[in-house]
Order: C-alpha cells, then sequence, then structure tokens
C-alpha cells in the first residue's frame, strides 16, 4: 500500500521538479483551498476567485522580481516603495505635464527601473551590502512619491490606462493576463537562459561564477535593475487598478513579495529558485489573506500570520536543505 502511494507521489514530484516547481508548495496551497472552502461557502464562488487573483496580481509582480535577486543571494528591501514611485510618477506624467497615456507607461516602468539601477550601481560598483542599500532606497522611493504627488493620491488616468486594470476580456480581469504573461516570460528567461543560469551560478557561489567567466558586476546591475522595472510594472497595474497615483501605495509589499517567492522555493540564501513555483506562493499569500478577511480575522492578526509565514517558511527551507526531513 505504501509503495503504491509513493510511486504515484514521486511521479507527481518528478513532474513538478521538471516545472520547477515544489510539490510541497502545492500541497499547502491545495490544503488551505480545501481548509477555506470547508469554512467559508463563498470561497470557492467565480467572484471570489477573481477576487484572489486580482489581489495577487500586484504582490506576484513583485515577487518576480524578488526571485531574480534572492536567486542571486540578494535582496531587494524596496519594492514596495518603488512600487508608489512608479504610480505616481507615471499618473504624474498624464494628470501635471499633460502627456499622452503611453508616457504613463513610460513614467512607470522607467521610474522603477531607474530605482533599480541605483541599487544595483550602489551594490556593484559602491559594495554597499544590498540590504542597506535597498533600506535607504526603501525611504528615498517613498520620499520621492510623497514630494512629487505632495503628499496626495493623483486622480484621473485616461481610459486606455484604465483598460490595463479594470478591464475584463473574455470575463478576465486584464491584471490577471498582465501577471500570466510576465511570468511565464520571468519562468523562461531564468529556467532557461543563459542570463537565468549566470543568475542561479552567481547565488550559488559568487567565487565559482567570477572563474567561468561571469561579469558578477553587470550581471548584479542588471537584477536589481530588473526587479525595479517589475516594481515599476507593479505601479503602473496598481495605479490602473485604482485610477490613482498613490504615494502610499505598496506599504509592506516587500515582505509579501519575498515571502512568495520563499514560500515557492526559492532558496534565500540563493542559488535556487522559480518563478512558477514564486506565483505558487503569491497565491498561497492570496488566499491567506483572502481566507483571513471572510473569516472576519482583524487586520493587525492578518500581518502576525504573514510574518509567521515568512519565518516558517524560511526555517522549513533550511530543514530541507539539510536533509532532515522532506
Amino acid at each position: 500500500m505504501a509503495a503504491a502511494l509513493r510511486s504515484p507521489l514521486g511521479a507527481l514530484n518528478r513532474a513538478l521538479g521538471r516545472a520547477h516547481v515544489r510539490v510541497e508548495s502545492l500541497l499547502v496551497l491545495v490544503a488551505l483551498v480545501v481548509a477555506l472552502s470547508i469554512l467559508s461557502p463563498v470561497f470557492l464562488s467565480v467572484s471570489n476567485l477573481f477576487n484572489i487573483l486580482l489581489a495577487t496580481t500586484t504582490v506576484g509582480i513583485l515577487a518576480i522580481g524578488a526571485t531574480f535577486v534572492i536567486c542571486a543571494a540578494g535582496i531587494d528591501l524596496s519594492l514596495g516603495s518603488v512600487l508608489g514611485l512608479a504610480s505616481v510618477s507615471g499618473a504624474a506624467m498624464f494628470a501635471y505635464l499633460g502627456l499622452p497615456w503611453p508616457f504613463v507607461i513610460l513614467g512607470c516602468l522607467a521610474a522603477g527601473a531607474a530605482a533599480g539601477l541605483v541599487n544595483g550601481l550602489t551594490v556593484a560598483i559602491a559594495r554597499v551590502p544590498a540590504f542597506i542599500v535597498t533600506l535607504g532606497m526603501m525611504g528615498i522611493a517613498r520620499g520621492l512619491a510623497l514630494i512629487i504627488s505632495g503628499g496626495q493620491g493623483i486622480y484621473g488616468m485616461p481610459p486606455e490606462i484604465l483598460f490595463l486594470g479594470q478591464a475584463r476580456p473574455f470575463g478576465v480581469p486584464t491584471p490577471i493576463f498582465i501577471l500570466v504573461g510576465t511570468a511565464i516570460l520571468a519562468h523562461w528567461v531564468l529556467a532557461h537562459t543563459r542570463f537565468g543560469h549566470h543568475t542561479l551560478a552567481l547565488g550559488d557561489n559568487e567565487a565559482a561564477a567570477r572563474a567561468t567567466g561571469i561579469d558578477v558586476r553587470r550581471l548584479r546591475i542588471l537584477l536589481y535593475t530588473l526587479s525595479g522595472l517589475m516594481a515599476g510594472l507593479a505601479g503602473l497595474v496598481f495605479t490602473a487598478r485604482v485610477n490613482t497615483g498613490d504615494p502610499t501605495a505598496g506599504l509592506t509589499y516587500e515582505l509579501l513579495a519575498i515571502t512568495a517567492a520563499i514560500i515557492g522555493g526559492t532558496n534565500l540564501f540563493g542559488g535556487r529558485g522559480s518563478i512558477l513555483g514564486t506565483m505558487v506562493g503569491a497565491l498561497i499569500m492570496g488566499v491567506v489573506q483572502n481566507g483571513l478577511n471572510l473569516l472576519a480575522v482583524q487586520a493587525y492578526w492578518q500581518q502576525m500570520a504573514i510574518g509567521t509565514v515568512l519565518v516558517a517558511a524560511v526555517w522549513l527551507d533550511q530543514i530541507r536543505q539539510r536533509g532532515r526531513v522532506l
């Protein structure tokens, strides 16, 4: 009986391994869905499932950027603040400068990429620890967002931008298409390109990566720029959804993004990661938050739950690596 069970589980594990998805993360997601569908009769309704996916889009896009950086043994604590900066930068292009709608997209993406580039240059060239650099950028980006917006939301985006956040082609919200498309492209880059292989090699052993001819400085700069670009894209999606450039957008989102990446199987110390696994982690975070909301759990308890999940995910990952369990 036990052998019969191990065989299909082993086949499933191998199949998920080829897709770079950790089976434990998927089982946690399934268990949460089953438990919440029992506890709340509306959990599995179509409208609520769309709510979960919509709530996951912004954090999921941020988590993609976080995954690349963490795979290279880095960290980006500025993701949430850069999202806010990108949000107001894009909105200001239309509301303050009167530029056409493509400049809203350009403003969001450029602001995010610029912040990421500054992070990358400071980490790679000045050799300041990434924790300090991105912690500093967290304050700088949030301050710039407040300065640009005057501390207030910038309301009223053009219809073309609202389409990106509020339209429902084929009945599916546009942000979901954006997340899925971005995740598929990012998965291909990390799992099947030289850039992705170099990223994992850098996180696994920097000295060995240098010895094989990888330009470590250039790669770090590109990785942090990519992370900032993902924050800019998340800021664009957020702005399009709420029709506002919000300087306070993205508060604590960096915690959610990093947690999603780690739950999905990305090693906090680098060398291993999966975009598809990160998407599973982001869905777990979305299901947890949605379930707690449906069960009327107060917000401060939700913050405690998220923090606990982060610590538990890192701890279990360390146990897995030491080979004691899982």
